[in-house]
């Protein structure tokens, strides 16, 4: 596939080594990974990702969503989600590249692209993959392959992230896509529940809380977050607790009691239950393995 090739080609030229490298085009990210990983719990903001070789799996919830160089990653909000890197080699590192998804330039695509009927406006997961076609991929070449001209960039990448947007726009995740920029789709209802648990995640909340800030009731704020997050605000509360401890004890070299407190827990016991049951080990021991694996990777 010619298309796929001259993908990989460009990522590995801009991400020479393994990492996350961020490029002079605004929002655009290039991957590299010569081996699997380890499953990596964290914060998946909107965007769509696209592999040029190499696979991954992202869990949501009790879902589990794998993609390769034939499928695309859409994320239309805040989630936490467990990825991991599931196919690549030193010979055939996986290769990614991801664009971040703005609401505003969606929002004024819209106005232009054909109109969806209410019933299409539902909301569903806010993660899916979705098979790739040759425009889409035809039209992430060409913004890609403008890291090669630089002086080219301010003018050139926003008519083509425009173009992929659009080919977004008007592929099969259309409604999706278009309720990241409706101020008062349920997903955006969903997203203002979000945002307040993101401000508020170390203090304790009742859900009437949470749905008054995304003004619906508490029975319907449950019933779409779920559909859209695969978890309740009282889960996603807690997967953003932990998954802020555990970066505080990796980075910060915090014991697990003083991480735990610092996020809102007030037992350490619970704390320890929670962490074992979502990383599947205690702290000390979670640390210690990633740890392990962090420095067998670097060698």
């Amino acid at each position: 596939m010619p298309q796929v090739e001259e993908l990989a080609a460009l990522i590995a030229r801009f991400a020479p080594t393994d990492g996350v490298y961020d490029t002079a085009i605004p929002r655009l990210k290039v991957v590299r990974l010569s081996q699997p990983s380890e499953p990596m719990h964290g914060l998946h903001e909107p965007a769509l990702c696209i592999i040029a070789q190499g696979a991954k799996q992202v869990i949501l919830g009790d879902q589990i969503y794998r993609y390769d160089a034939a499928h695309c990653l859409i994320v239309s909000l805040d989630l936490p989600v467990i990825g991991q890197v599931i196919e690549a080699t030193p010979d055939e590192p996986y290769l990614c590249v991801k664009l971040e998804l703005d609401p505003a330039a969606i929002g004024a695509l819209m106005l232009e692209a054909p109109p969806l009927a209410d019933r299409e406006l539902s909301p569903g997961p806010g993660l899916t993959v979705s098979p790739m076609t040759p425009t889409l991929r035809d039209a992430v070449i060409r913004l890609t392959s403008l890291l090669e001209a630089p002086a080219d960039i301010a003018v050139l990448a926003p008519l083509l992230e425009r173009e992929i947007l659009y080919r977004l726009l008007t592929g099969e995740q259309a409604a999706r896509l278009r309720q990241i920029a409706v101020a008062e789709s349920k997903l955006q209802q969903v997203n203002r529940a979000i945002a307040w648990i993101k401000r508020n995640y170390r203090s304790p909340f009742s859900v009437e809380i949470v749905a008054a800030e995304a003004r619906m009731s508490a029975s319907a704020l449950h019933q779409h977050f779920k559909a859209v997050t695969a978890m309740s605000p009282l889960q996603y509360q807690k997967q953003l607790r932990l998954q802020e401890a555990r970066r505080l004890i990796l980075a910060n070299a915090r014991d697990a009691a003083s991480a735990g407190f610092e996020v809102g827990y007030e037992s350490p016991s619970q704390f320890s239950r929670e962490y074992s049951r979502l990383f599947g080990a205690p702290p000390r021991r979670d640390v210690a393995r990633l740890r392990s694996a962090e420095a067998a990777f670097s060698n």
